[in-house]
């Protein structure tokens, strides 16, 4: 089994996890309406549970995860104020939350189709992953 590729898949998925985690803590403080901000809370909780099962598959790697570098992280939040300089209501939020997690998908499924030498456990993550991603978009259709 080659380590490099999950150690490869691995640090997609802790950046797009970061990347959510990233876009709920900016958006969060835009959101007025208490329901959609305990749903961006939930959201929130089951990125971190994802991540820390990916820090522990990294510690069996004796690896850490790369640093989202911090232009990347920075451009986000620009994206985040800028996009909700003129509209700051839920279904505008929720739009935003979903192409965002839209893209996740399609990165994760990527690299479950062009990977399948990959460990089950990680394979295991990418789709609890992606199970996540669309469930977050179902919460938010209900915001549009």
């Amino acid at each position: 089994m080659d380590e490099n590729i999950n150690l490869t898949i691995l640090n997609e998925i802790a950046k797009a996890t970061k990347m959510g985690l990233d876009s709920i803590t900016f958006v969060s403080d835009k959101v007025e309406d208490e329901k959609m901000k305990e749903d961006l809370s939930s959201q929130y909780a089951e990125y971190g549970k994802i991540l820390d099962k990916v820090n522990t598959q990294f510690e069996k790697y004796g690896e850490i995860p790369d640093d989202e570098p911090m232009m990347q992280k920075m451009m986000s939040w620009t994206g985040v104020q800028m996009n909700t300089l003129a509209d700051k209501s839920n279904s505008h939020i929720a739009e935003l939350m979903i192409q965002g997690n839209l893209m996740g998908i399609i990165e994760a499924q990527k690299l479950l189709n062009h990977s399948p030498e990959m460990e089950q456990e990680i394979k295991d993550i990418l789709n609890e992953f992606i199970n996540l991603q669309n469930n977050n978009i179902e919460k938010m259709k209900q915001y549009l």
